[in-house]
């Protein structure tokens, strides 16, 4: 059977039966609505390594040029064409949703083998930190009648994002050894194709391998079992990096903004004025 492509969990939820429907109250008289459906999913997070250093430096605007700089990155190189679902965009971390819901055979290998590409191809070097975690998670509406969204919640999210929190992983994806199981690490990742200049595929050296188990200490000292995929040296030994970094990338490109006319700060009569922006409007 195909599979519905789904744009967003909001649009998941709306195409499904609720496994609960309700409403209760806040204990003040204020009634809230408990609203979602259980689903078993791989969540993903994946964040930019040393984002504040990395941005301290730069102007507000520089900054979110290089957030979403990341984000359109890593979308491109690890999500399109996937079966999964992007459920939020925190600060400089996203939130991925894989399931057979939404058309995966493997959760935890689709999310493996969009997180190894990510890796794989960071030519911008944004060294991203990856974690994974699966299981039993409720999809759901949550907020109130002012403001709400749709979001997801259960252990997994929790382990995922914590995973991706690990400071001396020794790889870029950290995932708990009960999730991995007994997977091998060349069984999961899809193999990477070459064509040569006269139309010739063939197949590129495999990097990767999975570390042992070791045990980690999370907040408040919990603790788990978890497993790194790690990418093994280059052929060589040589480290190719970017022309630029990723700032100077976000300074460049705040500069082409304003030459292509597409900055143009604007205020009422009324309205503050931001200390950065006072010098544009002060009259002569």
């Amino acid at each position: 059977m195909t599979k519905y492509s789904y744009k967003s969990l909001e649009d998941y939820l709306q195409s499904h039966r609720l496994d609960v429907d309700g409403l209760l109250d806040d204990g003040w008289g204020a009634p809230f609505p408990v609203k979602g459906r259980l689903i078993d999913v791989a969540i993903l997070f994946c964040d930019l390594r040393s984002f504040s250093d990395r941005s301290k430096d730069l102007s507000p605007i520089e900054t979110l040029i290089l957030a979403n700089n990341f984000f359109a990155w890593i979308s491109a190189e690890g999500f399109k064409d996937r079966p999964c679902i992007v459920d939020k965009y925190i600060g400089d971390e996203i939130m991925v949703i894989f399931s057979e819901e939404f058309g995966s055979n493997d959760p935890v290998v689709d999310a493996a083998d969009a997180a190894r590409w990510i890796v794989e191809r960071d030519a911008l070097a944004f060294c991203p930190r990856i974690g994974i975690d699966a299981g039993e998670v409720v999809i759901g509406y949550v907020g109130t009648p002012l403001k709400y969204d749709c979001s997801v919640y259960g252990t997994p999210v929790t382990i995922a994002q914590r995973c991706c929190q690990v400071k001396d992983a020794q790889g870029s994806i950290v995932i708990p050894a009960k999730t991995w199981g007994s997977r091998k690490v060349e069984d999961v990742l899809t193999k990477g194709k070459i064509k040569t200049p006269d139309g010739e595929d063939f197949e590129r050296p495999f990097l990767w391998s999975v570390t042992q188990p070791r045990e980690v200490t999370f907040k408040h000292d919990s603790k788990i079992e978890i497993v790194e995929l790690t990418q093994r040296s280059k052929l060589g030994g040589v480290v190719h990096l970017p022309s630029q970094s990723v700032e100077d990338r976000a300074r460049q490109g705040f500069e082409l903004l304003k030459k292509e006319g597409s900055y143009h700060p604007s205020r009422y009569d009324f309205e503050a004025i931001p200390e950065s922006l006072k010098k544009i409007f002060q009259k002569p």
